[in-house]
């Protein structure tokens, strides 16, 4: 039996939504144990129980979720072919994922400016904690970044429309991963002390 073209594609986007999947629940693998080693580490001595994160991470967490908000709204116009608010949701996406890594920048900037160094003998456990579980994110984000770099070029390259939207999907869906990892971390590091 000769499988059609259509068919074809269905199978392949299958397949890597799984893919996608299975690297996105590694991923949620990795960061719980990022916060479960934080919180077996908070019963120490040295623990800084009055931490304050700085306000450029509560900035970026705003931002952040409305990069996915674009990005929810880029998809629903690739498949009603509305190309031109595509293209204008997907670059809006884009300035905001990277005001995302701004502020993320700026907050390290703030820490250092209250004296809280990630190494050296002004360092603690609790921020040295907070710059590995900021910068493990900050990795995946670049990821998610390049993701996003290649949808808008398939997207130049007229590859998706109503009917063929798996490339955007799959970004989508790991963009919006990568947002809620972010909410769950920050929520964890804002309340948790």
């Amino acid at each position: 039996m000769v499988m059609s073209i259509e068919e074809h594609n269905e199978r392949k986007a299958k397949s890597y939504k799984i893919m996608l999947w299975i690297a996105m629940v590694s991923m949620t693998m990795m960061f719980a144990g990022l916060t479960s080693a934080y919180v077996v580490s908070a019963s120490r001595a040295d623990w800084l129980k009055d931490f304050v994160l700085p306000s450029s991470f509560t900035i970026s967490t705003i931002v952040m979720i409305a990069s996915s908000l674009t990005f929810h709204f880029a998809k629903k116009a690739i498949q009603n072919n509305n190309r031109s608010l595509t293209t204008i949701l997907l670059f809006t996406t884009l300035i905001l994922g990277l005001l995302f890594v701004n502020f993320q920048l700026n907050g390290f900037e703030q820490m250092i400016a209250m004296g809280l160094n990630p190494t050296g003998p002004t360092s603690t456990v609790t921020t040295s904690f907070i710059y590995v579980v900021v910068l493990a994110h900050f990795a995946h984000l670049f990821g998610g970044i390049i993701s996003l770099l290649i949808v808008i070029y398939n997207h130049f390259k007229q590859k998706y429309n109503s009917t063929q939207t798996t490339g955007i999907e799959l970004s989508a869906m790991f963009w919006h991963f990568l947002d809620f990892l972010w909410l769950y971390l920050f929520l964890f590091l804002y309340f948790f002390k």
